[in-house]
């Protein structure tokens, strides 16, 4: 599981990194000569997505390492430090933007615009194509080996697929006489990025703080435990994300008068068969309750 998410994340990395050079270039290049300041702010959110993968590549990579002397439950939750900081740059970049989109309509500044070229408007429209493509692309990955940071770089890349949107709308704006509607995109692109960048930020908060897994999981997990042989009943389940990855602690009940012996090989069964059943499970401890007529429930 950890191998696969570190392949995944480095394969997914080198792919958005180059992807995203090149199209922050490409849109500073349009929105320079294309005469369009939502563009430029829309090229600066590209070029921050380089600087973000490579944070989720680190971050990926230091989680991927074997348990230590110093962390010897892993090192998972670095992974959700990566998403963290990503949620900071994402929030601080639409901060910016936001800013100039107002000053620029506080002090009348949006009049002067020149009229856009058409060369921003198809940088807008290629944008747009590509960025949700690229959201598929990390998002789908992301799933598959269940990586909160690689997440919020597909949500960096849907942010940014809707701020060229705004960046089109200020394009189009600006072709039809209507030069405020560019900064008024810089706003609205703005407040999309500083959405995304909250939610990243607290998905990774709960992941760092013992939160539960979700209840379809747990369900499952406490099915499975039922149906194996032996178990007379299931005490107490309690499941906890550290980082992307799942604690397990179960209390059953069994025949009190079982020999020692057969109780544990009870236990084992429990044990082994919840990781082999759950891949993002990495740990499970079974405690064994002796079942009587008195303690039933």
């Amino acid at each position: 599981m950890t191998n696969d998410l570190e392949k995944t994340a480095v394969k997914v990395s080198i792919v958005t990194i180059i992807i995203n050079a090149a199209l922050s270039v490409f849109k500073l290049f349009a929105g320079i000569f294309g005469h369009s300041y939502a563009l430029i702010s829309d090229a600066i959110h590209s070029a921050s997505d380089v600087f973000s993968t490579v944070i989720v590549l680190i971050g990926v990579k230091i989680s991927a390492k074997k348990a230590d002397k110093k962390h010897p439950f892993g090192h998972e939750r670095f992974e959700c430090v990566a998403a963290i900081i990503l949620a900071a740059v994402l929030f601080a970049t639409g901060v910016y933007i936001g800013y100039k989109g107002i000053s620029d309509i506080v002090t009348g500044n949006y009049k002067n615009f020149a009229v856009p070229g058409i060369i921003a408007l198809v940088a807008a429209a290629v944008s747009i194509v590509v960025k949700e493509g690229m959201f598929w692309y990390t998002i789908k990955a992301a799933k598959r080996v269940n990586s909160s940071a690689l997440k919020a770089d597909a949500w960096h890349h849907r942010s940014d697929a809707l701020s060229s949107i705004g960046s089109l709308v200020g394009v189009i704006g600006g072709l039809c006489g209507v030069k405020i509607l560019d900064s008024i995109a810089c706003i609205i692109i703005c407040l999309l990025i500083l959405k995304a960048a909250i939610q990243i930020f607290i998905d990774a908060i709960k992941k760092m703080t013992d939160e539960a897994c979700d209840e379809k999981t747990e369900g499952e997990i406490k099915s499975f435990i039922e149906s194996c042989e032996g178990v007379e009943r299931v005490d107490e389940l309690l499941t906890r994300m550290f980082g992307n990855r799942i604690y397990v602690i179960a209390e059953i009940a069994c025949d009190k008068d079982l020999p020692l012996l057969k109780a544990h090989e009870i236990a084992e069964q429990v044990h082994s068969g919840i990781e082999e059943r759950f891949p993002l499970v990495k740990h499970v401890t079974v405690h064994v309750n002796p079942y009587t007529e008195d303690n039933q429930q």
